[in-house]
Parts: C-alpha cells; structure tokens; sequence
C-alpha cells in the first residue's frame, strides 16, 4: 500500500464516477467554467495579436522595414504557439476553445491597430504587449496554487511576451524606423557594466599609445690620468683609478712602483 495516500481506494472510486471529466477531477480547486472564460479571454488575446503581427510583417516598408518585419514574424509564430497552448489547457478541462471571429476583438484585451508608419506599428504592438504582460499577471495571481497547471502555463507566455515587448523596445529607442538615426542609449545597458566598459576601452587606447623616444645622453665614462674606469665599475667596488702623475708607472729613483 502506499504510504503518501492512504485513501487512494477512494480515489479510485472518485475517479471512476466522473471519468468523462478527463484531468478534471474533484480535487481542482477553481470553478472550471470560469477558468474556461478567463483562457478564452486570453486565447482571443492571443489570436489578435497574430493578426496584427502578421499585417505589420507585410506592411512593413521603408530602409529598416525588412529587419523590422523579420521581428514582426517571429513575434507572430510564437503568439500563435501561445494561442495553441492556451486552446489545449481549454480542452483539456473540459471547455470548448471560442474561435468565434464575430467576438474576438469584444473578448481580446489587446486592441487591432494596423499603423500608418513603420514607427506606429512598432509602438502599437509595444503597447499591446505591455496590456497583455499585466493582464497575464493578474491571471498569474488568481490561478496560484488552485490551478498550478495553468498558472505555469501563462507564466511562459507571459516570460515570452517580456521579451517581445524588450525587442520592440530596442527598435523604438535605439533606431528611429523613419529615418535610422539613433534615438538614444539602449534602456537595458546596465550603467556599470558601461563604466567598466568604458575604463577598458581607455586603457587599451593608452597601451595602444606609442611611447616617447628616451632623448637623454647616456653619462660620460669617467677619466682619470692613466687608467680609465667606467662609472658601473666604481659603484661595483672596482680599483680607484691612478692619478698618479709619475709617467710609466716609475717613482723619481726610477724604480718600478
């Protein structure tokens, strides 16, 4: 017998009474129709943000409009993954995903804006993300721990939607999509890891700077009368030089010093 559940011959019995509820069972804590009306909520969500996507991919124009679409694409095919995941959780407790185009928009919490300029497309589609990133949130919070399942799943999209929205912000801080100019400083540039960067390219400059050719003569040797001793040698110890005045090392008796 298991030692985790010890009534688990009664939840046999639970589960065989209800079995056309699938992975619905008595121990799901949320009312499930509601559950079905929040993700259908979110699936319109979901399918409107691929029609709008998938409009800016082909209305894109202009010198960036290839770049910008490219991005446009992609955000389109990972909403529409989204929008997947999101019918099969509906189904899978028993509710029936609402492709109902009559009231897609009525149920999106995101808007259908198409944009004249690249630029507007880029700040509609910004803004829809943001919506969604906290409306998400809030879904977050009222799954907890009644719904794990589901909660985890829109934490994933939420997460994927966060980087959708820092993707959009890129391209409406750091290029102006009308003219190409820079706008200004990327936002997520962390301002230490800039000064760090900042110090090395500074100290590679100076590596990189050609030193100054040394100018200065080198000491004369020094001279004595008779021997000549170089400065090195004296500071070594060596023998003092003869400043004697006696020519050919003799003393005046003519003798050998």
């Amino acid at each position: 017998m298991p030692h985790f559940v010890k009534d688990v011959e009664e939840i046999r019995r639970r589960a065989a009474q209800k079995i056309e509820d699938g992975a619905v069972t008595d121990e799901y804590k949320l009312d499930k129709d509601k559950t079905v009306e929040i993700l259908n909520e979110a699936l319109a969500t979901e399918i409107v943000c691929v029609l709008r996507y998938m409009h800016h991919y082909f209305m894109a124009t202009g010198v960036h409009g290839k770049a910008v679409s490219e991005e446009f694409k992609e955000h389109a095919d990972e909403e529409r993954e989204h929008a997947d995941m999101i019918a099969e959780r509906i189904q899978q407790l028993g509710g029936k995903p609402d492709y109902n185009p009559k009231t897609l928009l009525e149920r999106s919490v995101s808007h259908y804006v198409e944009g004249e300029t690249l630029e507007d497309m880029i700040k509609e589609d910004l803004i829809a993300e943001r919506v969604v990133i906290d409306v998400y949130q809030r879904m977050i919070e009222y799954f907890g721990e009644k719904d794990p399942t589901t909660r985890r799943m829109i934490e994933e999209i939420k997460a994927k939607e966060e980087e959708h929205a820092s993707d959009l912000s890129d391209l409406m801080f750091i290029v102006n999509p009308e003219t190409g100019e820079d706008e200004g400083e990327d936002p997520g540039v962390n301002p230490l890891q800039k000064e760090a960067a900042t110090k090395a390219n500074n100290a590679a400059a100076k590596d990189n700077k050609p030193e100054k050719e040394d100018t200065k003569k080198a000491p004369e040797p020094f001279s004595g009368r008779g021997t000549v001793i170089e400065p090195a040698a004296i500071r070594a110890g060596a023998t003092k030089p003869n400043t004697s005045s006696k020519p050919n090392g003799k003393n005046r008796k003519g003798k050998v010093a």
